[in-house]
C-alpha cells in the first residue's frame, strides 16, 4: 500500500529546480546543444530511438539532454512522448536488400560480392584514451574511394540459400499480420514476429548478457555472423487514395543475420538456421545480441530442448523492457510506510513469542 507524502510540495518543486541546475552544470561552460548531441553522440541517440520505439534523432537527442545522459531515462521520456502522437497507418516492410550500405561485413565469406565494407567502426581501433580530443579541432577528412559502391549489395547469406544449405525465409501459414506490442499486451505463446518486436525495443544490456550466455554453453547454438549491414533504407507507405507504395523518407538501420548449424530432424535435412536482429540507427552490438537471442528462442520450433535461460521465451520477453524494469525497481522508493509498519509489528511479535518460549523451555529442562 502506498500513502501520499503530505506537506512536501515545496520540497518537490525545489528538487526539480536542483535537477535542472545539476543538468546544466557549470554556467561558465558552454551549454551542449541538441544538434551537437544528435551529431556527435549518434550511438547513444540510436539506442534511445531503438528502445524508445520512435525514429527521430532530434527528439532522441533532446531526451538525452533532458535526462543528463541517462539513456534509460531518455528512453522513458521518448516512449512517453510517443504515446501522444497520432497514428496515420503502417509503413511497408523495409527492404534491407536495397539498403544504401555504409557498412557491411561477413565473418563467413571472405570474398563477398561487392566486397567487405568496413565503414565507421571501433573494431580496428586501440581501446586507449585519445587525449587529442581534449583539444578539439577540425573534423578529419576521409579520402573517397576510387570506385563507388554498387547501388545494392546482395546479402551474403543468400549464397547459402542458392545451394539450399540454409533454411528459406518463408512467412507463416496464412501470412498473418504481426501483433503490435505498442497497442496490445504481450501474451504467450508468442510467435517469432512478436518476439522480434519485443527484442527490438528490449534493453541492450539485458540482450547482451543473454547473448553472451548462449556462447558460454547455456544454449545449443554455434553461431557465425553471416552478415552485418548498416545504412539507409527507404520508408514507404501505401495511401488509400493511391493504392500503391510511395517513398516518404529514409531511415538508418542496422541488420544482423547470424548463421547457426542445425543437425536436422526426421523431416528436415542438416542445414544452417538463422538468427535475426534489426534496430534503428547504428546499433551493431544490439542487433548481434538480438540475433543470438532470437535463434535461442527458436529452440522449440527446431525440436531442441529449452534448457537455458535464453531459450525460455516467457522469462526473456517478460524482462527485456528497461522502462518496465526500471519502473518496478524504482517504485521501491515510493512510501511504503503502512507495509513496513505491519512487517515491523510482525517481527516484534515473533521475537516476543520466541523470548517468552525460552524460559518455559529452561524450566522443562
Amino acid at each position: 500500500m502506498y500513502v501520499a507524502v503530505k506537506g512536501g510540495e515545496t520540497a518537490i518543486l525545489n528538487a526539480g529546480t536542483l535537477l535542472a541546475q545539476a543538468r546544466r552544470g557549470d554556467p561558465a561552460v558552454s551549454e551542449v546543444s541538441v544538434a551537437q548531441i544528435a551529431g556527435q553522440l549518434r550511438l547513444g541517440v540510436a539506442r534511445v530511438m531503438a528502445e524508445g520505439s520512435l525514429y527521430d534523432e532530434e527528439l532522441a537527442a533532446l531526451a538525452l539532454k533532458q535526462a543528463a545522459g541517462d539513456q534509460v531515462e531518455a528512453i522513458f521520456l521518448l516512449r512517453a512522448y510517443r504515446t501522444t502522437l497520432p497514428r496515420f497507418g503502417y509503413s511497408q516492410p523495409l527492404d534491407t536488400a536495397r539498403m544504401a550500405v555504409r557498412r557491411r561485413i561477413s565473418a563467413t565469406f571472405k570474398e563477398l560480392p561487392g566486397g567487405q565494407v568496413l565503414g565507421p567502426t571501433y573494431d580496428y581501433t586501440q581501446r586507449l584514451l585519445d587525449f587529442s580530443l581534449l583539444a578539439g579541432g577540425a573534423a578529419p577528412v576521409v579520402a573517397e574511394a576510387a570506385q563507388p559502391l554498387p547501388e545494392h549489395l546482395p546479402r551474403g547469406v543468400d549464397l547459402l540459400g542458392e545451394e539450399g544449405l540454409i533454411e528459406p525465409e518463408l512467412p507463416p501459414p496464412g501470412d498473418p499480420a504481426p501483433a503490435d506490442l505498442s497497442r496490445e499486451p504481450l501474451s504467450f505463446p508468442a510467435g517469432r514476429a512478436t518476439r522480434l518486436q519485443n527484442l527490438a525495443r528490449g534493453d541492450e544490456g539485458f540482450l547482451l548478457a543473454l547473448g553472451y550466455s548462449t556462447q558460454r554453453g547455456y544454449s545449443h547454438t554455434h553461431p557465425f555472423a553471416g552478415e552485418i549491414r548498416m545504412g539507409e533504407v527507404a520508408l514507404e507507405v501505401v495511401p488509400e487514395e493511391l493504392g500503391f507504395a510511395i517513398q516518404i523518407g529514409e531511415i538508418t538501420v542496422t541488420e544482423c543475420q547470424m548463421v547457426n548449424q542445425f543437425a536436422g530432424s526426421s523431416t528436415t535435412p542438416p542445414q544452417f538456421t538463422r538468427g535475426y536482429g534489426l534496430a534503428f540507427g547504428e546499433a551493431e552490438r544490439k542487433t548481434m545480441a538480438m540475433a543470438l537471442v532470437d535463434r535461442a528462442l527458436r529452440c522449440a520450433e527446431l525440436g531442441e530442448e529449452p534448457a537455458a535461460p535464453a531459450q525460455q521465451a516467457e522469462f526473456v520477453l517478460s524482462h527485456s523492457d528497461n522502462v518496465e524494469a526500471g519502473g518496478f525497481v524504482q517504485h521501491l522508493k515510493l512510501p511504503h510506510y503502512v507495509d513496513f509498519q505491519s512487517e515491523l509489528e510482525l517481527v516484534r511479535r515473533m521475537r516476543a513469542a520466541i523470548a517468552s518460549a525460552q524460559p518455559a523451555e529452561e524450566q522443562t529442562a
